[in-house]
C-alpha cells in the first residue's frame, strides 16, 4: 500500500508538471494581439490532504474516488490522459487529530481536517500559519446510554462518562454543556476519556460502561452492536437550547498559509471540488456509503444509516467566519487555553 501511495504521488505530480508545461506554450502568431494581455495563470497544485476517519473523510469520499480514477488513468501506458488535471490530490486517512497536527505543522501536509477548536490552537502554535478555509462538519455528538437514567443534562450528575476527543472539540462542547447545566465537569461527573471513539464502543458492548459521547457515525456503531443503546442526548440540541447567539460546530479543513498564499486559485478551485464532492454524498447517501465503506472509514451498511446525522456540509467565507468565531467566542469564554489562550485574527478565516 505504501508504494501504491508512493507511487500515485509521483505520478499525480509528473501529470501535473506535464499539464503545467503545456499550459505554459503560446502561439508566436499570438504575441502582437496579446501585448497588453496578461497570459492566464496556471491554477493546478498537487496538494497532500489528511481527514479522520468520521463524517469528514465521508464527505470527502466522492473526490476521493475521483482523484483515484483519474491517477488510474494517467498510469495507463497504453493511452495518453486526454481529461482535465486541474489540482491532484493525495488523501491520507487518520483515526485521531493527533496523527494529523504534526504532520501539517512540518509541512508534509497542506491541509487537513481537524476538531474546530483545534484550528485555534495550531493557528496560535504556528503564529498565525494555519487558515481556515471551511466548516465541514457541524454538531454530531450525541450523549448514548444502555439504560434509561439519562433524560437532560443534569441527569449526568454522579455518572461516569467515557469519550474519546480530549484537548479538541469534543472535550470542551462536554465542558461547556455541563457547566451551563450546573455541573462541575471536574467533580460532579467522571469522564474516562480513551484514545479513538472505538474503544468507548468497545467499552460499551463490553459492559465496562453505560454511558458514553461519540459522535457520528460511531453512534450507529455503537447500536447496530449493542443491544438496547439509546441516544439520550443531541448536543447539538443542547448546545441550540441555550440560545447563546453560536451553533455547536464539529470540524474544519485548514491549509498552512503558505500554500493559500502561493496559489489562490488553486484554493478556490480546491473548495469548490470539495463543495462538489459533499453535495454528492449528502444527495447519495446509498452510494456514498458503498464508497465509504471501500475506503474502510466505516462499514457501508453503517454509513449509510449514520450519513442523515452527519450533518456533512463546507461553509466557507463570510458565513464560515460568522459561524466559526461565534462558536471559539464561547469556548474562549468558558476556557481560554481551549482555543490556544486567544481568539485568531481576522487572517485566520479565509475568504471573509
Amino acid at each position: 500500500m505504501k508504494h501504491w501511495k508512493k507511487l500515485l504521488s509521483l505520478a499525480l505530480t509528473l501529470a501535473l508538471a506535464l499539464s503545467l508545461a503545456g499550459c505554459g506554450k503560446t502561439d508566436p502568431q499570438d504575441t502582437e494581439d496579446q501585448t497588453e494581455e496578461q497570459t492566464e495563470e496556471v491554477t493546478g497544485e498537487s496538494y497532500a490532504i489528511a481527514a479522520l476517519k468520521g463524517p469528514t473523510a465521508m464527505g470527502l469520499v466522492k473526490l476521493m474516488s475521483d482523484t483515484d480514477e483519474k491517477a488510474a488513468q494517467m498510469l495507463d501506458s497504453s493511452k495518453p490522459y486526454e481529461g482535465e488535471v486541474g489540482n491532484l490530490y493525495t488523501f491520507t486517512l487518520a483515526a485521531s487529530a493527533d496523527e494529523v497536527s504534526p504532520l501539517l505543522m512540518k509541512g508534509e501536509l497542506d491541509m487537513a481536517c481537524v476538531p474546530a477548536n483545534l484550528a485555534a490552537v495550531l493557528y496560535q502554535k504556528t503564529e498565525g500559519d494555519i487558515v481556515t478555509l471551511a466548516v465541514n462538519t457541524l454538531g454530531v455528538l450525541y450523549i448514548v446510554e444502555n439504560g434509561n437514567a439519562v433524560t437532560s443534562m443534569a441527569d449526568l450528575a454522579g455518572k461516569t462518562i467515557v469519550a474519546s476527543g480530549k484537548g479538541s472539540t469534543p472535550e470542551y462542547a462536554l465542558r461547556y454543556l455541563l457547566s451551563e447545566n450546573g455541573l462541575d465537569p471536574d467533580a460532579d461527573v467522571t469522564i474516562d476519556w480513551k484514545s479513538e471513539h472505538s474503544e468507548c464502543v468497545t467499552a460499551l458492548a463490553t459492559g465496562a460502561a453505560t454511558i458514553a459521547m461519540l459522535p457520528q457515525p460511531f453512534v450507529t456503531v455503537a447500536e447496530n452492536k449493542i443491544s438496547g443503546l439509546r441516544t439520550a442526548l443531541d448536543l447539538t440540541e443542547q448546545w441550540d437550547a441555550l440560545d447563546n447567539g453560536s451553533a455547536l460546530l464539529t470540524g474544519v479543513i485548514v491549509a498552512r498559509r503558505e500554500v493559500v498564499e502561493q496559489n489562490p486559485a488553486a484554493v478556490d478551485a480546491f473548495l469548490k471540488d470539495y463543495a462538489g464532492s459533499v453535495e454528492w454524498v449528502n444527495a447519495n447517501p446509498a452510494d456514498a456509503a458503498e464508497l465509504i465503506g471501500s475506503y474502510g472509514i466505516v462499514e457501508a451498511a453503517v454509513a449509510e444509516k449514520a450519513l442523515p446525522h452527519c450533518n456533512i456540509v463546507c461553509i466557507t467565507g463570510a458565513e464560515m467566519k460568522d459561524k466559526l468565531s461565534g462558536y471559539l467566542q464561547v469556548l474562549f469564554d468558558a476556557d481560554a487555553s481551549s482555543v490556544g489562550g486567544a481568539l485568531p485574527g481576522d487572517n485566520f478565516y479565509y475568504g471573509a
